[in-house]
């Protein structure tokens, strides 16, 4: 990992993350993201349309004739790439969690020690509060 080139005070647990992901991180998140979206689900569709269109009509040419061994060779090689690529993803995103809870962590203890000193100086001021207000009873007695 590189280091970060990030001042202190902007570094937070996500922008350590997101500035310590190498090249292939990078792009093994966009390559995922990509293949997980509707756009490519539709290309791919028209593609898929497209070539077995032109291979049934095609007029002068078969490159790819039923039963499409090609077309099929074709997702094979997308798939035996996109099982890693999308593994790598996933990887970098419980990484990205663990590093989220590991920061929440951290955050909920230094909010419970905060919520603790200020639970005890709310006693003092009540304990103070008390005091004053038994001296004062005690110096104007109803007799």
């Amino acid at each position: 990992m590189k280091p970060s080139t990030l001042p202190n005070e902007l570094k937070t647990w996500h922008d350590t993350h997101k500035h310590t992901a190498s090249f292939g991180q990078k792009l093994a998140d966009k390559v995922a993201t990509g293949m997980g979206s509707w756009r490519f689900i539709i290309i791919q569709t028209v593609i898929v349309i497209a070539w077995m269109v032109m291979n049934v009509v095609g007029f002068i040419y078969h490159w790819d004739t039923y039963p499409y061994i090609l077309l099929n060779l074709l997702f094979s090689t997308q798939a035996a790439y996109a099982a890693p690529i999308i593994m790598m993803a996933q990887n970098r995103q419980n990484q990205r969690d663990r590093a989220q809870a590991d920061s929440d962590y951290k955050t909920n203890i230094a909010a419970k020690k905060e919520i603790e000193q200020l639970m005890k100086r709310l006693d003092a001021i009540e304990l103070d509060k008390l005091d004053k207000i038994i001296s004062l009873l005690e110096a104007n007695p109803k007799s």
